[in-house]
Protein backbone atom coordinates (compact mmCIF):
# COMPACT_ATOMS: atom_id res chain seq x y z
CA UNK A 1 0.00 0.00 0.00
CA UNK A 2 1.29 3.52 -1.05
CA UNK A 3 -0.11 5.99 1.07
CA UNK A 4 -1.04 9.27 -0.40
CA UNK A 5 1.14 12.15 2.00
CA UNK A 6 -0.16 15.62 2.44
CA UNK A 7 2.40 18.28 3.47
CA UNK A 8 1.13 21.26 4.14
CA UNK A 9 2.60 24.58 2.01
CA UNK A 10 2.10 26.62 5.19
CA UNK A 11 2.81 24.65 7.68
CA UNK A 12 6.02 23.88 5.75
CA UNK A 13 7.37 27.36 5.43
CA UNK A 14 6.56 28.24 9.23
CA UNK A 15 7.93 25.47 10.51
CA UNK A 16 11.48 25.88 8.16
CA UNK A 17 11.56 29.98 8.23
CA UNK A 18 10.96 29.83 12.30
CA UNK A 19 14.01 26.88 12.24
CA UNK A 20 16.18 29.37 10.46
CA UNK A 21 14.87 32.90 12.31
CA UNK A 22 16.35 31.22 15.47
CA UNK A 23 20.56 31.83 15.94
CA UNK A 24 22.42 28.60 15.94
CA UNK A 25 25.97 29.42 15.25
CA UNK A 26 28.10 26.88 16.48
CA UNK A 27 30.32 28.55 19.51
CA UNK A 28 33.04 26.03 18.80
CA UNK A 29 33.81 27.24 15.74
CA UNK A 30 32.86 31.20 16.13
CA UNK A 31 33.46 32.30 19.61
CA UNK A 32 30.09 34.21 20.60
CA UNK A 33 27.84 32.22 18.94
CA UNK A 34 24.63 30.89 20.67
CA UNK A 35 24.42 27.53 20.02
CA UNK A 36 21.68 24.54 19.73
CA UNK A 37 19.69 25.22 22.96
CA UNK A 38 17.11 27.14 21.61
CA UNK A 39 16.41 25.58 18.12
CA UNK A 40 16.62 22.37 19.86
CA UNK A 41 13.28 23.79 22.31
CA UNK A 42 11.90 25.42 18.88
CA UNK A 43 12.01 21.35 17.33
CA UNK A 44 11.08 20.06 20.95
CA UNK A 45 7.99 21.68 21.00
CA UNK A 46 6.83 21.35 17.36
CA UNK A 47 7.32 17.49 18.46
CA UNK A 48 5.54 17.28 21.39
CA UNK A 49 2.53 19.25 19.45
CA UNK A 50 2.13 16.21 17.07
CA UNK A 51 2.24 14.14 19.84
CA UNK A 52 5.64 12.23 19.84
CA UNK A 53 7.40 12.07 23.24
CA UNK A 54 10.99 14.23 23.22
CA UNK A 55 13.66 14.94 25.23
CA UNK A 56 16.90 16.73 25.33
CA UNK A 57 20.41 15.36 25.86
CA UNK A 58 23.08 17.91 26.61
CA UNK A 59 26.07 17.02 25.04
CA UNK A 60 27.93 19.73 26.54
CA UNK A 61 26.57 22.24 28.99
CA UNK A 62 23.64 24.31 27.15
CA UNK A 63 24.25 22.60 23.76
CA UNK A 64 21.91 19.45 23.32
CA UNK A 65 20.52 17.02 20.90
CA UNK A 66 16.74 16.87 20.41
CA UNK A 67 15.77 13.36 20.52
CA UNK A 68 11.70 11.93 19.85
CA UNK A 69 10.57 8.94 18.58
CA UNK A 70 7.43 7.45 16.83
CA UNK A 71 7.10 4.19 18.90
CA UNK A 72 5.84 0.67 17.89
CA UNK A 73 2.40 0.78 17.24
CA UNK A 74 2.54 4.90 16.53
CA UNK A 75 0.61 4.54 19.53
CA UNK A 76 1.07 6.83 22.91
CA UNK A 77 4.52 6.25 24.29
CA UNK A 78 6.70 8.07 27.38
CA UNK A 79 10.22 9.24 27.43
CA UNK A 80 11.34 5.58 28.18
CA UNK A 81 10.71 4.55 24.82
CA UNK A 82 13.35 7.11 23.82
CA UNK A 83 16.08 4.38 25.05
CA UNK A 84 15.06 1.39 23.38
CA UNK A 85 16.72 0.45 19.88
CA UNK A 86 14.89 1.64 16.80
CA UNK A 87 14.12 0.91 13.32
CA UNK A 88 15.69 3.95 11.50
CA UNK A 89 16.96 6.71 12.66
CA UNK A 90 16.20 9.71 11.09
CA UNK A 91 19.45 12.59 11.88
CA UNK A 92 20.33 16.40 11.03
CA UNK A 93 22.43 18.95 12.98
CA UNK A 94 21.03 22.58 14.30
CA UNK A 95 23.85 24.18 14.11
CA UNK A 96 25.25 26.70 11.65
CA UNK A 97 28.64 28.34 10.62
CA UNK A 98 28.82 32.36 11.34
CA UNK A 99 25.96 34.99 9.86
CA UNK A 100 28.63 37.51 9.32
CA UNK A 101 29.02 39.32 5.80
CA UNK A 102 25.51 37.68 4.18
CA UNK A 103 24.50 38.96 1.34
CA UNK A 104 20.42 39.23 2.93
CA UNK A 105 19.49 39.00 6.10
CA UNK A 106 20.57 35.78 7.83
CA UNK A 107 17.80 35.44 10.19
CA UNK A 108 14.47 36.84 8.40
CA UNK A 109 14.34 33.76 6.50
CA UNK A 110 12.36 35.47 3.17
CA UNK A 111 10.99 33.27 0.79
CA UNK A 112 11.34 34.66 -2.93
CA UNK A 113 9.81 32.39 -6.08
CA UNK A 114 9.90 29.21 -4.13
CA UNK A 115 13.45 29.61 -2.14
CA UNK A 116 13.71 30.46 1.51
CA UNK A 117 16.74 32.19 2.25
CA UNK A 118 19.16 32.26 5.48
CA UNK A 119 21.89 31.17 7.17
CA UNK A 120 21.68 27.06 7.78
CA UNK A 121 18.33 27.25 5.04
CA UNK A 122 20.65 24.83 2.85
CA UNK A 123 23.10 23.46 5.34
CA UNK A 124 20.66 21.98 7.02
CA UNK A 125 17.54 23.83 8.12
CA UNK A 126 15.81 22.25 5.17
CA UNK A 127 16.83 18.46 5.70
CA UNK A 128 15.46 19.01 9.96
CA UNK A 129 12.24 21.02 8.71
CA UNK A 130 12.25 17.80 6.19
CA UNK A 131 12.29 15.00 8.55
CA UNK A 132 10.31 16.54 11.46
CA UNK A 133 7.39 17.03 8.40
CA UNK A 134 7.39 13.13 7.29
CA UNK A 135 7.53 12.41 11.38
CA UNK A 136 4.36 14.48 11.83
CA UNK A 137 2.53 13.29 8.26
CA UNK A 138 3.48 9.28 9.68
CA UNK A 139 2.10 10.44 13.34
CA UNK A 140 -1.21 12.07 12.22
CA UNK A 141 -1.77 9.31 9.46
CA UNK A 142 -1.76 7.00 12.85
CA UNK A 143 0.38 4.40 10.58
CA UNK A 144 0.54 1.59 12.77
CA UNK A 145 4.50 0.59 12.74
CA UNK A 146 6.13 -2.46 14.16
CA UNK A 147 9.18 -1.11 14.52
CA UNK A 148 10.25 2.62 16.12
CA UNK A 149 11.62 5.72 14.29
CA UNK A 150 14.24 7.86 15.90
CA UNK A 151 14.47 11.68 15.32
CA UNK A 152 18.26 13.07 16.45
CA UNK A 153 18.56 16.73 15.78
CA UNK A 154 22.03 16.98 16.60
CA UNK A 155 24.38 19.95 17.90
CA UNK A 156 28.09 20.36 17.17
CA UNK A 157 27.98 18.97 13.40
CA UNK A 158 29.97 22.43 11.52
CA UNK A 159 32.94 21.64 14.15
CA UNK A 160 33.59 18.01 15.83
CA UNK A 161 30.34 15.78 15.87
CA UNK A 162 29.74 15.82 19.21
CA UNK A 163 26.19 15.15 18.76
CA UNK A 164 25.97 12.19 16.39
CA UNK A 165 29.07 11.18 18.66
CA UNK A 166 26.74 11.35 21.91
CA UNK A 167 23.78 9.49 19.76
CA UNK A 168 25.89 6.50 18.94
CA UNK A 169 26.68 6.10 22.56
CA UNK A 170 23.04 6.09 23.55
CA UNK A 171 21.11 4.55 21.11
CA UNK A 172 21.12 1.91 18.54
CA UNK A 173 19.36 1.35 15.25
CA UNK A 174 18.83 -1.11 12.07
CA UNK A 175 19.29 2.34 9.70
CA UNK A 176 19.54 5.56 9.28
CA UNK A 177 18.98 8.49 7.14
CA UNK A 178 21.02 11.32 7.36
CA UNK A 179 18.81 14.25 6.12
CA UNK A 180 21.83 16.66 4.49
CA UNK A 181 20.83 18.44 1.20
CA UNK A 182 21.09 15.89 -1.98
CA UNK A 183 19.04 17.75 -3.88
CA UNK A 184 16.97 14.87 -3.83
CA UNK A 185 19.30 12.04 -4.80
CA UNK A 186 20.28 9.12 -2.95
CA UNK A 187 24.02 10.06 -1.70
CA UNK A 188 25.81 6.68 -1.26
CA UNK A 189 29.49 7.82 0.11
CA UNK A 190 31.93 10.03 0.79
CA UNK A 191 35.26 11.03 1.94
CA UNK A 192 37.18 11.18 4.85
CA UNK A 193 39.73 13.47 5.81
CA UNK A 194 42.63 14.05 7.93
CA UNK A 195 44.52 17.02 9.35
CA UNK A 196 48.25 17.13 9.80
CA UNK A 197 50.60 19.89 10.68
CA UNK A 198 54.45 19.97 10.19
CA UNK A 199 56.71 22.16 11.95
CA UNK A 200 60.31 23.28 10.04
CA UNK A 201 63.03 24.20 12.20
CA UNK A 202 65.50 26.36 11.40
CA UNK A 203 67.96 28.63 13.48
CA UNK A 204 66.98 32.60 13.83
CA UNK A 205 70.09 35.16 12.64
CA UNK A 206 70.26 38.24 11.34
CA UNK A 207 69.24 38.72 8.06
CA UNK A 208 72.49 40.28 7.14
CA UNK A 209 74.73 37.43 8.30
CA UNK A 210 73.05 34.56 6.63
CA UNK A 211 76.03 32.14 7.32
CA UNK A 212 74.73 31.83 10.66
CA UNK A 213 70.89 31.37 10.06
CA UNK A 214 68.82 28.52 8.66
CA UNK A 215 65.77 29.53 6.86
CA UNK A 216 62.56 27.67 8.15
CA UNK A 217 60.44 28.71 5.62
CA UNK A 218 62.71 27.86 2.89
CA UNK A 219 62.60 24.13 4.05
CA UNK A 220 58.54 24.23 4.44
CA UNK A 221 59.22 25.09 0.83
CA UNK A 222 61.21 21.99 -0.04
CA UNK A 223 58.23 20.14 1.43
CA UNK A 224 55.33 22.12 -0.43
CA UNK A 225 56.75 21.10 -3.84
CA UNK A 226 56.75 17.44 -2.89
CA UNK A 227 53.48 17.85 -1.46
CA UNK A 228 52.21 18.86 -4.47
CA UNK A 229 53.85 16.09 -6.54
CA UNK A 230 52.30 13.72 -3.90
CA UNK A 231 49.04 14.67 -4.65
CA UNK A 232 49.59 14.60 -8.70
CA UNK A 233 50.86 11.08 -8.17
CA UNK A 234 46.99 10.24 -6.51
CA UNK A 235 45.97 10.49 -9.64
CA UNK A 236 48.28 7.49 -11.36
CA UNK A 237 46.26 5.01 -8.89
CA UNK A 238 42.89 3.31 -9.35
CA UNK A 239 40.53 5.24 -8.68
CA UNK A 240 37.43 4.88 -6.30
CA UNK A 241 34.63 4.07 -8.64
CA UNK A 242 32.26 6.93 -7.22
CA UNK A 243 34.71 9.33 -5.14
CA UNK A 244 37.32 9.14 -7.70
CA UNK A 245 40.93 9.87 -6.00
CA UNK A 246 42.34 10.89 -2.34
CA UNK A 247 44.04 14.46 -2.59
CA UNK A 248 46.50 16.96 -0.16
CA UNK A 249 46.54 20.16 0.02
CA UNK A 250 47.98 23.03 1.84
CA UNK A 251 45.67 24.96 4.23
CA UNK A 252 47.58 27.48 6.49
CA UNK A 253 51.01 28.52 6.48
CA UNK A 254 52.97 30.51 9.16
CA UNK A 255 56.61 31.53 9.48
CA UNK A 256 59.02 34.05 10.55
CA UNK A 257 59.22 36.79 13.16
CA UNK A 258 60.34 40.35 11.62
CA UNK A 259 61.83 41.31 7.93
CA UNK A 260 65.32 41.18 9.36
CA UNK A 261 65.59 37.57 10.88
CA UNK A 262 66.01 34.53 9.54
CA UNK A 263 63.01 32.51 10.41
CA UNK A 264 63.38 29.69 12.91
CA UNK A 265 60.22 28.20 12.69
CA UNK A 266 57.44 27.67 10.11
CA UNK A 267 54.17 25.54 10.25
CA UNK A 268 51.84 24.30 7.85
CA UNK A 269 48.30 22.46 8.14
CA UNK A 270 47.49 19.87 5.50
CA UNK A 271 44.10 18.12 4.93
CA UNK A 272 44.05 15.35 2.95
CA UNK A 273 40.73 13.60 1.88
CA UNK A 274 40.93 9.89 2.12
CA UNK A 275 38.63 6.67 0.35
CA UNK A 276 36.77 4.16 2.05
CA UNK A 277 39.20 1.76 2.96
CA UNK A 278 42.35 4.25 4.00
CA UNK A 279 43.18 4.75 7.55
CA UNK A 280 43.59 8.58 7.57
CA UNK A 281 46.43 7.72 9.00
CA UNK A 282 48.02 7.43 6.55
CA UNK A 283 48.28 10.87 5.91
CA UNK A 284 50.98 11.77 8.72
CA UNK A 285 52.67 8.49 7.22
CA UNK A 286 53.32 9.66 3.29
CA UNK A 287 54.49 13.69 4.82
CA UNK A 288 56.61 12.11 7.38
CA UNK A 289 58.21 9.78 4.82
CA UNK A 290 58.69 13.09 2.53
CA UNK A 291 59.83 14.78 5.90
CA UNK A 292 62.86 11.82 6.12
CA UNK A 293 63.61 11.80 2.52
CA UNK A 294 63.90 15.54 2.16
CA UNK A 295 66.24 15.04 5.51
CA UNK A 296 68.47 12.39 4.19
CA UNK A 297 69.19 14.77 1.16
CA UNK A 298 69.71 17.91 2.95
CA UNK A 299 71.68 17.64 6.83
CA UNK A 300 69.95 21.15 7.92
CA UNK A 301 66.19 19.90 6.92
CA UNK A 302 64.44 19.37 10.78
CA UNK A 303 60.61 18.84 10.68
CA UNK A 304 58.10 17.38 13.12
CA UNK A 305 54.99 15.97 12.02
CA UNK A 306 51.39 16.05 14.34
CA UNK A 307 48.47 14.27 13.29
CA UNK A 308 45.37 16.27 13.94
CA UNK A 309 41.84 15.28 13.69
CA UNK A 310 41.41 12.86 11.54
CA UNK A 311 37.16 11.93 9.74
CA UNK A 312 37.27 8.21 8.17
CA UNK A 313 35.66 8.19 4.51
CA UNK A 314 31.88 6.38 4.35
CA UNK A 315 30.32 4.26 1.62
CA UNK A 316 26.86 1.83 2.23
CA UNK A 317 25.83 -0.93 -0.70
CA UNK A 318 23.37 0.15 -3.07
CA UNK A 319 21.63 -3.26 -2.04
CA UNK A 320 21.84 -2.31 1.59
CA UNK A 321 17.89 -2.49 2.78
CA UNK A 322 17.80 1.08 3.85
CA UNK A 323 19.28 1.93 0.25
CA UNK A 324 16.34 -0.20 -0.95
CA UNK A 325 13.81 1.24 0.81
CA UNK A 326 14.41 4.56 0.21
CA UNK A 327 14.67 4.26 -3.74
CA UNK A 328 11.82 2.31 -3.71
CA UNK A 329 9.50 5.16 -1.63
CA UNK A 330 11.20 7.59 -3.88
CA UNK A 331 9.57 6.17 -6.88
CA UNK A 332 5.59 5.91 -5.13
CA UNK A 333 6.33 9.90 -4.52
CA UNK A 334 7.92 11.06 -7.50
CA UNK A 335 6.63 8.59 -10.17
CA UNK A 336 10.35 8.37 -11.28
CA UNK A 337 13.70 6.31 -10.17
CA UNK A 338 16.04 7.72 -7.92
CA UNK A 339 19.32 9.26 -8.84
CA UNK A 340 22.50 8.42 -7.09
CA UNK A 341 25.32 10.18 -5.85
CA UNK A 342 27.93 11.24 -3.06
CA UNK A 343 28.19 13.84 -1.01
CA UNK A 344 31.55 16.04 -1.16
CA UNK A 345 31.80 16.98 2.10
CA UNK A 346 32.60 15.04 4.83
CA UNK A 347 29.06 13.51 7.25
CA UNK A 348 27.81 12.35 10.10
CA UNK A 349 26.73 9.21 7.91
CA UNK A 350 31.05 8.29 8.65
CA UNK A 351 30.16 7.97 12.63
CA UNK A 352 26.57 6.46 12.14
CA UNK A 353 27.92 3.62 9.78
CA UNK A 354 30.91 3.16 12.00
CA UNK A 355 28.58 2.23 14.98
CA UNK A 356 27.30 -0.67 12.63
CA UNK A 357 24.46 1.45 11.28
CA UNK A 358 23.88 1.52 7.91
CA UNK A 359 22.71 4.98 6.67
CA UNK A 360 21.89 6.79 3.37
CA UNK A 361 22.19 10.26 2.66
CA UNK A 362 18.98 12.41 1.21
CA UNK A 363 17.88 15.84 1.36
CA UNK A 364 16.22 19.15 -0.13
CA UNK A 365 17.68 20.69 -2.89
CA UNK A 366 18.92 24.70 -3.01
CA UNK A 367 22.51 26.20 -2.90
CA UNK A 368 24.88 28.09 -1.08
CA UNK A 369 26.18 26.48 2.26
CA UNK A 370 28.61 28.26 4.01
CA UNK A 371 28.31 31.61 1.90
CA UNK A 372 26.90 34.84 1.60
CA UNK A 373 23.75 33.65 -0.48
CA UNK A 374 22.24 30.74 1.21
CA UNK A 375 18.59 28.78 0.19
CA UNK A 376 16.69 25.56 -0.20
CA UNK A 377 13.68 25.14 -2.05
CA UNK A 378 10.27 24.60 -0.38
CA UNK A 379 9.35 22.37 -2.94
CA UNK A 380 12.39 19.73 -2.25
CA UNK A 381 11.69 19.93 1.71
CA UNK A 382 7.98 19.13 1.33
CA UNK A 383 8.70 16.37 -1.80
CA UNK A 384 11.21 15.06 0.55
CA UNK A 385 9.24 15.08 3.33
CA UNK A 386 7.02 12.79 1.58
CA UNK A 387 9.65 10.50 0.32
CA UNK A 388 10.66 10.33 4.45
CA UNK A 389 7.39 9.74 5.60
CA UNK A 390 7.21 6.62 2.64
CA UNK A 391 9.76 5.37 3.90
CA UNK A 392 9.31 5.02 7.39
CA UNK A 393 6.31 3.38 6.69
CA UNK A 394 7.95 1.00 4.08
CA UNK A 395 11.02 0.23 5.97
CA UNK A 396 9.51 0.13 9.96
CA UNK A 397 5.71 -0.62 9.29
Amino acid sequence: MVWEWEIDEDEATELLTGLIAIESVNPSLVPGGSGELEVARYIADYLRSVGLPVRLDEVVAGRPNVVAAIPPGNQGGDEALLDRHHGLILNGHTDTVSIEGMAHHPLRAPVRKGKVYGRGAFDMKGGVAMALLALAAVKRADVPLRRSVLFTGVMDEEYASLGTQDVVKRYTADAAIVTEPTGLTLHLAHKGFAWVAVETTGLAAHGSRPQEGIDAITKMGKLLVAVERLDQSYLRTKPHPLLGHPSIHASIIQGGREMSTYPDRCVTQFERRTLPGEDPAVAAEELDEICRRLAAEDRSFRAKVTLGLTRSAYEVDRNEGIVQALASAFRAVTRRDPEYGVSSAWLDSAILGEAGIPTVIFGPDGAGPHTAREYVTLSSVMTGAKVLAEVIVQFCG
